[in-house]
């Protein structure tokens, strides 16, 4: 069920034109604070984080972290072939996670931009501290 919050109890900040936000009451007695996300947003996000989620581009993703690599060196730190890389790159690009440069015969790659290193971060540190506590 969800029911309108008058614009006074609006987040701190809000521009004062922007319509009642709504809320909504889970049957615990708890609010939700609404809005989620526009959809378009949540479908980028879902396509980011399918970027991370294929061991090999998340391994491509660790090795661009800190420094640009061209593909060949790609192709021999992951032991594939090229296509298989430039298939994975292709994906990593379409989600806005990594950027090409080409010069000369030879593209390099890097992260598209600190929020991608920060969210890889994030993701590796989460991984490494084990199993959540109860």
């Amino acid at each position: 069920m969800a029911r309108t919050v008058p614009a006074d109890t609006r987040v701190k900040g809000s521009a004062s034109t922007a319509p009642e936000r709504r809320v909504l009451e889970e049957c615990c007695g708890n609010e939700i604070p609404g809005p989620l996300p526009d959809e378009a947003v949540l479908r980028k996000v879902i396509a980011q984080l399918k970027g991370f989620a294929d061991p090999t581009r998340l391994k491509i993703l660790c090795l661009l972290a800190d420094r640009e690599v061209c593909v060949h060196d790609l192709v021999a730190a992951l032991g594939i072939t090229q296509s298989g890389v430039s298939h994975q790159l292709r994906a990593l690009r379409d989600a806005d996670l990594v950027i090409g440069r080409r010069s000369g015969r030879q593209v390099y790659y890097r992260l598209a931009d600190e929020h991608v290193r920060q969210m890889l971060s994030n993701a590796l540190s989460h991984g490494a501290e084990g199993r959540a506590t109860k």
